[in-house]
């Protein structure tokens, strides 16, 4: 999958040039639908042919090598392509990308220039990293899940081991003086574990700082007392990390993928609901903060955008100002967020389904005119 960075690197190499978009949709497992895409895939390709022939007949040739070009990589998949989506883009001149996404994409086939590139952003949310620790006091198993796959590298084993206890004396003898009685075993025993314990709490959260950075997510489980004691430690992160007691030091990696992905999405819509509650509170005190396609666009226009926000209900029902103004935003390298779910209601009810967190504000001055 694309990750953002080279998502935008794409677009801008082929925006002056006649691409051809393709999106499948994957997602389906039924036996019955076997070959279904193919034939909606034929169906697009054709009638977008046919309009090509009648609006740029001269642009004819190249469609067709360049729909050659995603005939061929397709001929891979017998039944279903891989991933719950695909996508690929095809000048006359080569197939510029072609892989499997981890959600479930529109049908979509679209001659033109540039990329179709709205479409790719809902797929962008995968490529965030997530990270499920599972912790006792002891040691923790570390999760890394990105673009739909989990793993636990061998690397990003954390553990302090404090060795045998078992030649720590029963009990020093008491003191003679000041009427203190030595420690027990025990009490060394426990010391040496509560060190341990902070120490790996310390090596933790130094290595989760390091592998998230400033967007990634974390999602703790294991023994409660220990995860509570590793959350503290984040409270740095806010609404970034997720406890999941469910979680457990025990459960298979496909358990705890299933459950670090219900995590995820938990995590992506209340960072969604935070960003629309900032960007609606930054537009309501006039501050930097935009909402409505109008405003959007003038903001857009004036390269002042820092994150655009529209919700998929906009960018299906009016895809070519959808993908207009992503293409903007990615222009002067401003974040995209698509949204659903409750944070998708309240930008289609607070800007019609469009917003955005701007750089800066442009304040009139004391003649009316812009700054």
């Amino acid at each position: 999958m694309l990750t953002r960075e080279k998502l935008v690197d794409l677009y801008r190499e082929l925006q002056d040039r006649r691409v051809l978009s393709v999106y499948i949709d994957g997602s389906g497992d039924d036996p019955a639908e076997r070959g279904v895409w193919r034939r909606v895939l034929d169906n697009g390709l054709s009638g977008e042919r046919s309009r090509v022939e009648n609006d740029a007949p001269t642009e004819l040739e190249a469609f067709d090598t360049a729909r050659a070009l995603v005939i061929e990589e397709l001929e891979r998949y017998a039944a279903f392509p891989p991933g719950r989506g695909w996508v690929g883009f095809a000048t006359a001149d080569g197939l510029r990308y072609a892989d499997a996404v981890a959600v479930p994409m529109p049908h979509l086939v679209r001659w033109e220039r540039g990329i179709r590139v709205a479409p790719y952003v809902r797929a962008l949310k995968q490529s965030r990293l997530v990270l499920a620790v599972l912790v006792d006091s002891q040691r923790a198993r570390i999760f890394r899940y990105q673009d739909g796959e989990i793993e636990e590298p061998a690397d990003m084993v954390a553990d302090t081991d404090i060795g045998d206890l078992s030649d720590i004396g029963m009990r020093k003898a008491a003191a003679t003086h000041s009427g203190r009685r030595g420690k027990t075993s025990a009490d060394a025993a426990q010391d040496l574990l509560s060190t341990s314990a902070v120490r790996l709490r310390s090596q933790l959260v130094e290595l989760i700082e390091a592998e998230v950075g400033d967007d990634g997510f974390v999602v703790l489980g294991g023994i409660q007392e220990a995860a509570s004691a590793l959350s503290q430690g984040l409270s740095h992160l806010g609404d970034r990390v997720l406890r999941r007691p469910s979680l457990r030091l025990d459960m298979t990696e496909s358990e705890v993928r299933d459950a670090v992905e219900d995590a995820a999405s938990e995590l992506s819509r209340h960072a969604q609901e935070a960003l629309v509650s900032d960007v609606v509170d930054l537009t309501m005190a006039d501050g930097n903060g935009c909402l409505g396609p109008e405003a959007t666009e003038l903001a857009l226009r004036e390269r002042r955008v820092d994150t655009l926000l529209l919700t998929r209900g906009v960018r299906e029902r009016q895809s070519d100002l959808a993908d207009r103004f992503v293409g903007a935003a990615f222009e002067q390298n401003a974040t995209v967020e698509e949204l659903s779910g409750v944070g998708a209601e309240r930008l289609d009810a607070e800007g019609e389904g469009l917003g955005a967190r701007l750089r800066y504000k442009i304040r009139p001055n004391r003649s009316g005119m812009p700054a």
